[in-house]
């Protein structure tokens, strides 16, 4: 038997896919008690999150169907979408 354990890589569902993936493979989107939704690359702030797939077509899929709309109960500004390609092109800078 091993003595070394295997660290266990935390797993989220893409919102859109409903694939199962590493959380660094995800961007998290959150929203927070004062109802605001906003990226979260960091993936430690405070408030309901949602995981999406870096990946320019399920960022278009997400705002095609609205699903953060659903998922998170309230209207998304569009500028959310625009954050959400610069995290996958990686030009993303937090304001």
């Amino acid at each position: 038997m091993s003595l070394v354990k295997k660290k266990k890589i935390p797993e989220r569902k893409c919102i859109v896919t409903n694939e199962m993936r590493p959380k660094k493979e995800l961007i998290r989107v959150v929203r927070n008690k004062e109802g605001e939704v906003f990226v979260d690359p960091s993936g430690k702030k405070n408030g309901r999150g949602a995981y999406l797939s870096k990946d320019k077509e399920v960022i278009e899929q997400a705002k095609q169907t609205k699903i953060l709309n659903r998922t998170f109960q309230t209207e998304v500004d569009e500028s959310l979408y625009e954050d959400l390609l610069q995290v996958v092109e990686g030009t993303y800078h937090e304001s």
